[in-house]
């Protein structure tokens, strides 16, 4: 089996599919993906710098262009998709707009000062590779800033469909597309050749009235499943309705509502530059440990056994 064929996890092609199907109504359905892109701006609100020239990879309907018109960061902005439906929503943001995959990125290498991700690196089958492609496109010292759901996203759901296959089926399928963790996210990081990396999760909890109302937006969103090894023929009526009924006893609340558990990670790292902090050498610290502690230094002397 070849290194290519491992990595294919997603349908590509029923991602942009489903993508393409949420642009038509996405003004319905784009409100998570517009509270997590203010929670990215807002911290590169926080970077003390300015950006001529940035990349949005996975624009979807334009919210990072939008949030980022009002202000002077970033100099230009090109956003980019491999939905072309969505990209028809994100043109008329104030950005230049181009269709393009995430996993075959068509920019010259050290073109951009800022390359940024929202919600969509997923859906990538190779992540590590398309980390070496957002690092390739930076300058040096250039910043990646991206947002990608976690591995506890839709835990509930999760639950209450494995369980109610179980019942109904005997047997467990992919119906919710799988996720990485905080930990993985920092190493893929370090192995693409990003320096001072930072990653960390939100916990973003939405309301809803039924698990049925949940599922309509997820495929709303374009989030429904595209793993290649999901069962291709229709769910069975019976299996949605036993998990809804798990979701509803499990997880209601006093309400009568049942809540949908969204993990956000926040991917941060700097294309490696000269004029980045450099650790330093073993033996090259100045002051002694205990200095920095105030309590008195302790040789030891002695053969080691």
């Amino acid at each position: 089996m070849s290194d290519l064929e491992i990595m294919n996890v997603f349908d590509r092609k029923m991602v942009r599919e489903h993508r393409n199907r949420a642009a038509r109504a996405w003004q319905d359905f784009d409100f998570l993906h517009k509270e997590v892109a203010d929670r990215l701006c807002e911290r590169l609100d926080d970077v003390v710098r300015d950006f001529p020239l940035a990349l949005d990879i996975g624009c979807h309907g334009g919210e990072i262009a939008e949030l980022m018109s009002g202000r002077s960061k970033i100099g230009q902005l090109i956003q980019c998709d491999l939905s072309d439906g969505m990209i028809g929503r994100a043109k008329d943001k104030g950005a230049t707009s181009v269709v393009a995959d995430e996993e075959f990125l068509p920019f010259a290498a050290g073109k951009f000062d800022l390359i940024m991700s929202n919600l969509s690196l997923h859906w990538v089958n190779d992540l590590p590779g398309t980390l070496l492609q957002i690092n390739r496109c930076l300058k040096p010292d250039g910043l990646f800033i991206g947002t990608m759901f976690g591995i506890e996203s839709l835990r509930e759901l999760r639950q209450s469909l494995s369980d109610a296959e179980m019942e109904v089926d005997g047997g467990l399928s992919p119906r919710i597309s799988p996720f990485a963790d905080v930990r993985d996210a920092g190493m893929l990081l370090q192995r693409a050749g990003f320096t001072l990396p930072v990653v960390d999760a939100d916990a973003i909890t939405v309301s809803y009235e039924n698990p049925l109302k949940l599922m309509k937006d997820l495929k709303g969103m374009g989030e429904n499943n595209k793993v290649l090894e999901r069962r291709k023929n229709l769910t069975k009526r019976s299996l949605i309705f036993k998990a809804a009924q798990r979701y509803m006893d499990e997880f209601r609340d006093a309400d009568g509502r049942i809540p949908a558990t969204f993990q956000v990670m926040f991917l941060t790292a700097w294309k490696a530059d000269p004029s980045q902090p450099q650790p330093l050498k073993p033996g090259a610290a100045a002051t002694s440990l205990a200095d920095a502690l105030g309590v008195p230094e302790h040789v030891l002397t002695g053969e080691t056994k």
